[in-house]
């Protein structure tokens, strides 16, 4: 009979053993990506129905502050991130954290780096109980690293720590993944969320607590054939299918052509250098030097400098909020503009020479002074009537391009006035009247993107309960950062992308 001490280690061999086949079992995905016959892991998105309500949310936020105050660009006082401008997002997924894996649904985000998810040890948010929680104690392969972090909102916030453990997206397993376990959800705009968490697909730069974003482990662990990631959106209201995220390449079913590429310009969001901006076939002169733009698949808007998403709103009859003060700078001070231009004075200066704006370097800045002329029209603030005359010269420079005589251009500024977005409200547009409105078009890398009407206009119900919404949204966003465009699904589903992270660059061809 064998010595009673052998049995206990022969049965703790088998233990041991049979842990190590279910460990393997678990983490076996990590091993099927280099098996497929293209070497390509597609992640199947889901779509769900546009819904009105999260889009007019959508628009109460800016979710690129924090980012770009990370990056040492934007306002040090400020990091409200909010995320509202996840709200609105149709389209989504699903992974594992853990093993065995716990499953969240998620949005796929270029526009931020970190991945996060609510935890079992957030009780006392009402939010968390509408969402799959992780628990730790449930993974065998969980580190708890306990670094507490927290994201500030526009409308609340989420804290939490920070733990390492495997990650499955798709068949593959991403093992010793830094995420975000959040403790603390302060808002109800977390409750109507569709969404557990986010899982961000930018680059580290702008990771919260530094954390390594899971595409970087990708690629370190050799679980990805090429460094790149590309989407393909379905817009086909009609299919089930919402899209296909693809790491490792791209798939050639889903798209036209050949892509076309840019160079990224700056490391942080999937950032590249934009032109002129066209609605129909006539210049806006806005971005003709050149804009900043982002490409980004965690909102469904396009987002532009409030100068230009008048001038759509304008174009395509969008009901905009009255703007007094804009009205009341074209009345009292369009003729002054208007000889200024003329005179040859550099629109960059004009407003300063107005006196409506103190001149600081290249940039024309608000004064911060209570003046004569904000006394005379009613507490009218210097800081609106220098961002409103910005707008005027740049709205009457392009009409001055275009040869218009004085009274006409300053007739269409006036009416521009009222088509001002409102940073809290949709643009309502008459359904009826797609046919009769123009396309826009980006410049990018000298090539022509145009959307049409009917992609650019979102659409919810049917029938007599059909409402369609203007797509774009404004931001503004001061230099150096800015101006800055972000093209979120709208444009993506029109134009397939490719992440190119190994050289850099991104690429659009259209959408099969």
């Amino acid at each position: 009979m064998p010595h009673p001490s052998l049995l206990i280690s022969l049965h703790l061999t088998f233990l041991e053993m049979g842990y190590r086949l279910v460990l393997l079992a678990l983490c076996l995905c990590a091993f099927v990506p280099s098996m497929l016959a293209d070497g390509l892991l597609r992640i199947n998105v889901k779509k769900r129905a546009l819904d009105i309500n999260n889009i007019k949310a959508a628009r109460k936020g800016n979710k690129y502050a924090k980012g770009l105050e990370l990056l040492g660009l934007g306002d040090s006082d400020s990091d409200a991130v909010p995320l509202t401008n996840y709200l609105d997002a149709q389209y989504y997924g699903e992974i594992g954290i853990g093993s065995p894996p716990q499953t969240f649904t998620v949005i796929f985000d270029t526009g931020s780096s970190n991945l996060w998810v609510p935890s079992s040890k957030c009780i006392f948010s009402i939010a968390c109980y509408f969402h799959n929680r992780f628990k730790g104690t449930k993974s065998t392969t969980y580190t708890k690293i306990g670094d507490e972090l927290e994201i500030n909102y526009g409308s609340g916030s989420i804290s939490g720590f920070s733990s390492k453990d495997t990650v499955q997206v798709g068949d593959l397993c991403v093992v010793d993944q830094d995420f975000i376990e959040v403790t603390k959800e302060g808002s109800l705009s977390f409750v109507i969320g569709k969404f557990d968490g986010i899982f961000g697909l930018g680059f580290k730069e702008i990771s919260v607590g530094g954390l390594q974003p899971v595409w970087y482990n990708m690629i370190e662990q050799g679980l990805v054939e090429e460094q790149v990631f590309s989407f393909w959106l379905n817009r086909n209201e009609a299919d089930e299918e919402g899209g296909e995220l693809v790491f490792g390449g791209v798939d050639p079913n889903h798209f036209i052509g050949e892509h076309s590429y840019v160079p990224v310009t700056k490391k942080g969001y999937w950032q590249f250098d934009m032109g002129d901006f066209l609605i129909g076939n006539q210049s806006t002169g806005f971005c003709e030097g050149g804009c900043a733009a982002i490409v980004d698949s965690g909102t469904s808007l396009l987002a532009g400098p409030t100068t230009i998403v008048t001038e759509i709103n304008y174009a395509i009859g969008a009901e905009g909020v009255l703007s007094n003060e804009c009205k009341t700078l074209v009345n009292e001070y369009g003729d002054m503009i208007w000889d200024l231009l003329v005179s040859g004075v550099t629109p960059g200066k004009v407003c300063s020479q107005a006196g409506l704006c103190f001149a600081s370097g290249a940039q024309s800045v608000s004064s911060n002074i209570e003046t004569v002329v904000e006394k005379e029209n009613g507490g009218l603030g210097d800081t609106v009537l220098c961002e409103v005359c910005q707008m005027a010269v740049i709205w009457m420079q392009n009409q001055l391009q275009q040869s218009e005589t004085k009274e006409v251009v300053l007739n269409y500024v006036n009416k521009l006035c009222e088509s001002i977005p409102s940073p809290a409200g949709e643009s309502v547009i008459d359904c009826n009247s797609l046919s009769k409105m123009p396309n826009v078009s980006f410049t990018i890398g000298e090539k022509l993107y145009t959307l049409t009407p009917e992609q650019y206009i979102l659409k919810t119900g049917e029938g007599i309960a059909a409402v369609c919404i203007s797509g774009f949204m404004a931001l503004d966003v001061p230099p150096p950062a800015g101006p800055l465009w972000i093209l979120g699904d709208v444009f993506m589903g029109v134009y397939h992308t490719v992440f190119d992270y190994g050289n850099l660059q991104l690429g659009f061809a259209k959408s099969a």
